[in-house]
């Protein structure tokens, strides 16, 4: 029986990566369609001329910068004499035809913006991330579907993709200079193929120097690179990233290194990391993820303002941070410690933070700490004390007519510091985390800042616990009310018009929007 093969599709394009390095670009026009495509020959390390009377503010830059060359005037035959590659982008159709037959008559490929029919090539929609790039065509049938395409392909690619392959590229030229005998070709490829198929893109993006050496010296001395364990990782390259290794057994290598030993033995099984959120106050207030990966862990680091009822839920070992001031980095440094080691063990570890890690929780911080680890957290977000803690207490942080934007700022910033306060707005709700321990200096603060002694003002606590509680007053007269009836922490500054949007004294308030009025209900 004759043998059969799959038949072409046809009505495609021949996708290629055109090498344009140090090739000389003619772009006609200066547009901001032009801009885009001087752009594209640029990222290609192309020589691009422009010809065109006048630039956008995007191509005046660069012809300003030395970036390109610019001639301003019109297009003339002879500017095709040194081109290698034209690009029309000009709102004249008949002179873009003409351009292009011209092109055609030199051999010289030629795009011409929004007239399909003279394009030799078209622009496809492009992610680029380092030197990796992806390109989706639709064959001119639909441009616009094409970017949504390529957006949804970029998401789906794992974090770090384009680092990993420019980490790849310096391993490879390092073992082609330590090894670069042909017949060892097929060798070189093997290896470098079981590192890229099996080793996760996230840890391979988290190499250095010290990683590459340690892999350079694998291959050098024959050892399966799944048995490597970098610097500064727990546990395997896979295990790291909670993905198991898929590969078929490895081989065992042709010969002992120098020293006479074979491969090390394959380091434990990594744990599993979780940034989770605690919300406010109230357990019922946590997400339905961040109650299951509190059901999942093996043990929960906390810190130690997450609220007891909260803590409840918890079935597992809790180790809390004892955060002093004064003693805060000596106690996030046991935390790290502490987490390292459970994770070593390869347990699931979840990081309890109160509110949402990245609202003023240091989550980026500790994301950053791990992931120089060789692990990369799983993050759930929680309900930040920011909007619902005045939520909880009856206080909309913006609403029609009275506030239409919001400024979320720390009262305990990392040197004690003051936040930055901008000038006052009257339809701005300021929000202070972490402050009522400086309120009579946040209260001057805000004076300075032309703030008015009557916007009103409220001291949210505990939100979301049982013992919340709200205390609203004036700028002017804050600071002897909370001396008089006392603090209970966490808590939190409100200040602005929104302050007493829901409450009876709000109806007279000059910035309420009328429409509103029925909302108001007695404290």
């Amino acid at each position: 029986m004759a043998q059969t093969f799959r038949d072409p599709q046809g009505g495609g394009s021949l996708i290629v990566a055109w090498q344009a390095k140090a090739q000389p670009v003619l772009v006609v026009g200066g547009g901001a369609v032009a801009a885009g495509r001087v752009f594209n020959a640029l990222e290609a390390d192309a020589q691009v001329t422009v010809v065109a009377p006048e630039l956008c503010a995007e191509l005046s830059y660069r012809a300003q910068q030395q970036q390109i060359v610019w001639h301003a005037r019109k297009f003339q035959d002879g500017d095709l004499d040194a081109a290698s590659l034209v690009l029309t982008a000009i709102s004249d159709a008949r002179e873009s035809r003409r351009i292009a037959q011209l092109c055609r008559a030199r051999r010289v490929p030629v795009n011409a913006a929004d007239i399909n029919e003279l394009c030799d090539f078209w622009f496809m929609s492009t992610h680029r991330d380092h030197a990796v790039q992806v390109a989706v065509s639709t064959n001119s049938k639909a441009p616009r579907l094409a970017n949504r395409i390529r957006r949804l392909i970029a998401a789906a690619l794992p974090r770090g993709t384009g680092l990993a392959v420019e980490q790849i590229g310096r391993l490879r030229r390092r073992i082609r200079e330590a090894d670069p005998r042909p017949e060892n070709s097929r060798r070189r490829m093997a290896w470098l193929t079981q590192l890229c198929d099996y080793w996760p893109i996230e840890q391979l993006a988290r190499l250095d120097a010290d990683n590459i050496d340690s892999l350079l010296d694998a291959y050098v001395h024959e050892h399966d690179p799944q048995t490597v364990r970098i610097a500064g990782s727990i546990g395997s390259p896979a295990a790291s990233s909670g993905v198991p290794s898929p590969g078929p057994p490895s081989p065992e290598p042709s010969g002992p290194g120098p020293s006479g030993s074979g491969p090390s033995s394959p380091p434990p099984a990594a744990g599993r990391l979780v940034l989770v959120g605690a919300g406010v106050g109230d357990p019922e207030l946590l997400t339905v993820r961040a109650l299951r990966a509190l059901e999942a862990a093996d043990i929960v680091l906390a810190d130690k303002l997450i609220p007891e009822p909260v803590l409840g839920v918890v079935k597992c070992e809790v180790y809390t941070a004892r955060k002093f001031p004064g003693a805060a980095a000596e106690a996030q440094d046991d935390l790290y410690r502490r987490a390292l080691a459970e994770l070593a063990r390869g347990r699931t570890v979840v990081r309890l933070k109160q509110g949402d890690p990245f609202v003023y929780g240091r989550g980026g911080e500790e994301v950053l700490y791990f992931r120089r680890h060789g692990i990369e957290p799983e993050v759930v977000p929680g309900l930040s004390s920011a909007i619902s803690g005045p939520g909880l207490c009856g206080i909309p942080v913006t609403h029609r007519g009275v506030a239409d934007q919001v400024l979320v700022l720390s009262g305990a910033n990392r040197n004690g510091d003051l936040p930055s306060v901008p000038e006052f707005v009257p339809t701005r709700t300021l929000v202070i985390l972490m402050s009522v321990a400086r309120l009579e200096r946040i209260v001057e603060l805000l004076r300075a800042r032309q703030f008015p002694p009557t916007l009103p003002v409220a001291i949210v606590e505990r939100a979301g616990c049982p013992d919340q509680r709200t205390v609203r007053a004036s700028l002017a007269t804050i600071v002897d009310v909370v001396a008089r009836v006392g603090h209970n922490a966490p808590g939190l500054i409100v200040a602005g018009h929104a302050v007493n949007v829901l409450s009876d004294a709000a109806i007279q308030d000059r910035y309420l929007d009328p429409s509103t009025l029925g909302l108001h209900s007695a404290e």
